[in-house]
């Protein structure tokens, strides 16, 4: 059986979008170089989405089996104020 091909962890995924979004506003790439980011650009996004999603089934999982913590927004503090 082949092995498992490794992935690159949230950060290191983040980063490189981040870099790659630093470039793009830069101007200096040609229309190919830019249709090429752009593309990959989307496929790290969408990477970074499906592991937050994965890290906030996670934590609402744990949060469910405690019987003394309720889940709440995060911004549920913001209207009370």
């Amino acid at each position: 059986m082949p092995p498992k091909k490794k992935s690159i962890d949230f950060e290191q995924s983040l980063s490189t979008l981040e870099n790659l979004v630093t470039r793009m506003e830069q101007g200096d790439m040609t229309l190919e170089e830019s249709l090429q980011a752009f593309e990959t650009g989307i496929s790290l996004t969408r990477e970074c989405q499906a592991r937050l999603a994965a890290a906030e089934q996670q934590v609402t999982k744990l949060v469910e089996q405690q019987d003394d913590i309720r889940l709440e927004p995060f911004d549920s503090d913001e209207g009370d104020a």
